[in-house]
């Protein structure tokens, strides 16, 4: 009976987690409802729709430098991640994934340097949940001031977690049936190719051409040269094989006009 209650307290805590699904303040209510099950500092989605590529979806809480980790997790540093294993193995079969306690010594060493010295993350809790063709791999972080997860938290974390991976992963396609064209761009650019294949840098001066901005204002709104502006969009366009705006423009209207089919 202790057991069934801890598990209604847990679900309960989480349930407004679940009202909030395709709202504005999805995150900010999630690392409450995260808090307030195990005190949890720092919570990071990601997202695969390959084994090539991920992108960085949310990063809400009390690491600082949270979006630096989601883009260089998303550009690179995935191919690192000891639980891509486990999430891909799992695509076939069941959808929720509880993954492997947290041990830094399952992490080469510029991955720990970037991600757990640097952010003075001490311990993690991962879970993912494959929707459909893409899996969202959900993280919750404590940091040194707040220390390890108890025993007891890291199983009432245990008991929500089916919960809280399917509410993200409908937040996300929710969000994805309803954003904006200016959402609508970043996420292509985020999770669709040949756009994705771009760097960082090169896709915030393609996506501000396609907003309509001047090669002066991207260079003042990003706070690089006009120099640096050019080199960018011109590595972006061979990269693309394209070699005009217009073009840009092309590659864009078609993959919105073909969206992905929501799960």
């Amino acid at each position: 009976m202790e057991a069934q209650g801890a598990f209604i307290d847990a679900a309960g805590a989480v349930s407004p987690v679940v009202l909030a699904i395709g709202q504005s303040s999805f995150p900010q209510v999630l690392i409450e409802a995260l808090g307030a099950v195990a005190n949890v500092g720092h919570c990071m989605v990601f997202a695969f729709d390959d084994e090539r590529s991920a992108r960085w979806a949310l990063s809400v809480g009390n690491i600082g430098i949270g979006p630096d980790l989601g883009a260089a997790y998303s550009e690179h540093f995935h191919v690192a991640d000891p639980n891509r294993d486990a999430i891909f193995a799992a695509k076939s079969g069941c959808r929720h994934i509880m993954l492997p306690s947290f041990a830094r010594r399952m992490y080469a060493r510029d991955y720990r340097k970037q991600f757990f010295e640097s952010s003075e993350i001490v311990d993690k809790v991962a879970c993912a949940i494959w929707a459909g063709s893409a899996c969202y791999y959900v993280n919750f972080y404590r940091t040194a001031p707040q220390g390890c997860f108890r025993a007891d938290e890291r199983q009432r974390l245990g008991t929500v977690a089916p919960l809280v991976s399917a509410a993200v992963a409908r937040h996300f396609q929710t969000d994805a049936a309803t954003a904006d064209p200016a959402q609508k761009l970043a996420a292509l650019f985020a999770a669709h190719e040949p756009l994705a294949s771009l760097t960082s840098r090169e896709k915030a001066v393609c996506l501000r051409i396609l907003s309509g901005y001047s090669s002066e204002a991207i260079a003042t709104d990003l706070g690089i040269s006009l120099n640096s502006t050019f080199t960018y969009r011109k590595r972006a366009y061979q990269k693309l094989n394209i070699a005009s705006q217009n073009e840009l423009f092309g590659i864009a209207l078609r993959l919105m006009a073909s969206p992905p089919p929501l799960n």
